[in-house]
């Protein structure tokens, strides 16, 4: 993989592409991977030159993205929208009680028993939204998955399963429902057309606010490593 040198390294993936015309560069706003697309035909000393010419922007960029930090006890973690604190605890599960996250067990699992907290939440959630919506258009929901997704919120394939990214628990609870409805809405519509949009404002009227916190608060749920 190719680097551009200094403090520090940045790794570049070239991605080739016979429709490219030109060179471009994108960073990934949820992992922070840096990739340049190029002609088929290009030589790969041209790309690298046009990434050192972009290297001020590529490093201000690279510098405003959310630094992942492990989550222990003392960590505040977001849990429906609101930030609750890992705080040890006795007993046997893990609980939420006022502004705190109650972690029973070895402070040192404290990161796992808390991810598993909050995935078992998230599969409670999703797949009850999910239900609630696919009534709405008389559909049934074949399966539900979870995954630690970076591209993507959620998807929907064609026999009626939905794939949700967990960490859409700690978003607020709207934020949830909306990405839940969008899904659910390609049941309908396996596209992003007009008619697909229609379906989600009957679903989720006034989701604009839900889909822009998306965008412009999302990646800083990627930004808490849980240790598993």
């Amino acid at each position: 993989m190719p680097v551009l040198p200094g403090s520090p390294p940045i790794e570049i993936v070239l991605k080739r592409s016979a429709q490219a015309r030109r060179f471009s560069l994108r960073v990934s706003r949820l992992d922070g991977r840096v990739t340049l697309s190029l002609p088929a035909r290009a030589r790969e000393a041209e790309a690298m030159a046009f990434a050192r010419a972009q290297e001020g922007w590529l490093r201000e960029t690279l510098a405003g993205m959310p630094v992942q930090a492990g989550v222990g006890i003392g960590t505040a973690v977001p849990v429906e929208g609101r930030l609750l604190v890992l705080v040890s605890a006795t007993g046997r599960g893990v609980r939420v009680e006022g502004d705190s996250l109650l972690v029973p067990g070895d402070p040192a699992q404290a990161g796992v028993r808390a991810g598993a907290f909050l995935k078992a939440l998230a599969r409670e959630r999703l797949v009850a939204a999910s239900d609630r919506y696919a009534a709405m258009i008389g559909r049934r929901v074949e399966r539900v998955t979870l995954r630690d997704t970076r591209s993507r919120w959620g998807s929907c394939a064609r026999d009626g399963s939905l794939m949700y990214s967990w960490r859409l628990v700690m978003a607020p609870a709207s934020v949830l429902d909306y990405v839940a409805a969008h899904e659910v809405a390609h049941m309908v519509e396996m596209n992003h057309s007009d008619r697909f949009w229609a379906v989600v404002e009957r679903l989720y009227p006034g989701w604009q606010p839900q889909r822009k916190w998306l965008h412009t608060e999302g990646q800083g749920l990627h930004s808490f490593r849980f240790g598993d």
